[in-house]
């Protein structure tokens, strides 16, 4: 494996994303965001990566990470996605959601499209509020998807100025995350582990299927679905555990898979503390956590990739002979707060104020 790459940063990472390449092309992830929290100030920031071990005309290394252009931004960074080439929604510990638009031509960010008070507390028989995190965002061109620590779903379009939709009460705990399932569907994970599915072709303010750990209800902090097969979903939880599931069947995981001792999470909340969403990708999923970050990937019989992905991630004994496990990241990194994987490329953020990028994760 290609050795990773740190650059220190003097801002604690909460969120890393690569910009996503243009369908078709055959380029490699160049540009990536990142947000920061806990900082006097805090930014999303657009950087660009160069060809790591080349030596530069001042004799430098051409693979340390150059920062393009950054933007201030109100409150901590707590979800960050690109909506497309050009514009990122960043999701603020103050509820507030913002679109910014990379302007190329001068290497600068502006604000494209806010929703100031996407997400807010209501005061018991008044109509005074105050604001609550926006724990989580997903993109899908034209819409936008967001929920709270005030349990609320809101549905946005980057040209409308008011809500398509909004579930006011869905859910009477934290909604810690949320993706897509398909175009109509999405899923929400809480602090009382549950996994919610929402349809919004239908009217109700009710989820159209809910799943769930069983004994103590320990916390979901982040939720992926699977590339090619949408049915199979991972979360990570509190207690550091991974667990895939099959929404077609039945309400509960398929496979548990212990990652580490910390939170496999990201927690937005007033604490502010942090910790690492697992991002899945066909036929790797990837995790992290506050001792690190780890590679896994089935080992099972390669002929058949299509079977082998749905029976090592499906089968109910996930860790014999199926689990190949590899630390990527020392041993005493302080939390490691967001990654993202697009191709052979990773790049993930700390608490250490580093960012950390290769592009060759698989060599």
């Amino acid at each position: 494996m290609e050795e990773i790459y740190a650059k220190f940063v003097s801002q604690k990472i909460s969120k890393t994303r690569w910009r996503p390449v243009p369908p078709g092309s055959l380029q490699t992830a160049e540009t990536f965001a990142t947000g920061s929290w806990d900082n006097e100030e805090n930014y999303v920031s657009l950087w660009s990566i160069g060809d790591f071990g080349n030596l530069d005309s001042d004799g430098g290394f051409e693979g340390d990470h150059q920062l393009l252009c950054d933007i201030k931004h109100h409150g901590d960074v707590m979800d960050l996605q690109f909506f497309d080439q050009e514009r990122i929604v960043a999701a603020s510990s103050t509820g507030c959601v913002t679109v910014f638009l990379h302007h190329p031509n001068n290497q600068t960010l502006s604000v494209n499209q806010q929703w100031t008070a996407a997400h807010y507390h209501t005061g018991p028989g008044s109509p005074s509020y105050s604001s609550a995190p926006c724990t989580g965002i997903v993109c899908d061109n034209p819409e936008i998807v967001t929920v709270g620590e005030d349990g609320r779903i809101n549905l946005f379009r980057v040209d409308h100025k008011e809500a398509v939709r909004t579930i006011d009460n869905a859910d009477s705990s934290t909604l810690h995350a949320v993706t897509f399932l398909r175009t109509p569907e999405i899923l929400t994970v809480n602090s009382i582990g549950q996994l919610k599915i929402w349809d919004f072709r239908q009217q109700g303010n009710e989820p159209s299927q809910i799943l769930s750990l069983t004994g103590d209800r320990v916390p979901l902090h982040c939720v992926d679905r699977h590339p090619n097969q949408q049915h199979v979903v991972a979360t990570g939880g509190q207690d550091g555990m991974l667990s895939i599931w099959d929404v077609r069947q039945g309400t509960m995981p398929v496979s548990l898979l212990k990652a580490h001792e910390a939170e496999s999470k990201f927690q937005c909340s007033a604490s502010g503390m942090q910790g690492q969403c697992p991002t899945f990708f066909s036929p790797l999923f990837l995790s992290g956590g506050r001792t690190g970050t780890f590679l896994t990937h089935s080992i099972s019989n390669q002929a058949n990739v299509h079977q082998s992905l749905i029976s090592s991630w499906l089968s109910t004994d996930p860790a014999k002979d199926r689990i190949e496990i590899t630390s990527l990241l020392p041993s005493r990194t302080l939390s490691v707060n967001s990654l993202d994987v697009l191709g052979p490329c990773l790049v993930c953020g700390t608490d250490a104020e580093a960012i950390y990028v290769t592009r060759q994760l698989f060599s």
